[in-house]
């Protein structure tokens, strides 16, 4: 069963930092794009990152650039997040896309196999 399990989240302070996790079950990376994206309440679902399947290329959305750093280590991705702002809560996702490169702006639609996210709080 193909399945994107998010964890790593929590409470941190302003300046702090937190790495998310997203393994995947039931198909290799080797052959998707996977992106970040997060959802904060009363706001719509936007793209944080996006690692390319071609040449293991990775993108930001620009409020996210210099802080934040995405890796991949075989069926797992890593969100490594420095300098967190309060305006960076919400919940984050990963998800699947097919193709040789991740396209921006990221579109919600073209990716699937949603995780169930996991919960970023930023305050003091």
């Amino acid at each position: 069963q193909v399945q994107l399990v998010e964890s790593g989240g929590g409470l941190v302070q302003p300046g702090g930092s937190l790495r998310l996790s997203c393994d995947a079950f039931g198909f290799s990376m080797d052959y998707w794009n996977i992106g970040w994206f997060r959802q904060a309440p009363g706001k719509e679902r936007e793209g944080v990152s996006c690692i390319s399947t071609s040449d293991g290329n990775v993108d930001y959305t620009d409020s996210v650039k210099g802080r934040f750093t995405m890796s991949r280590d075989k069926n797992t991705v890593y969100l490594e997040m420095n300098s967190l702002k309060p305006e960076d809560t919400a919940v984050y996702y990963c998800a699947r896309n097919f193709g040789t490169a991740c396209r921006w702006p990221l579109e919600r639609n073209s990716f699937g196999s949603w995780g169930h996210g996991t919960q970023v709080t930023v305050s003091s």
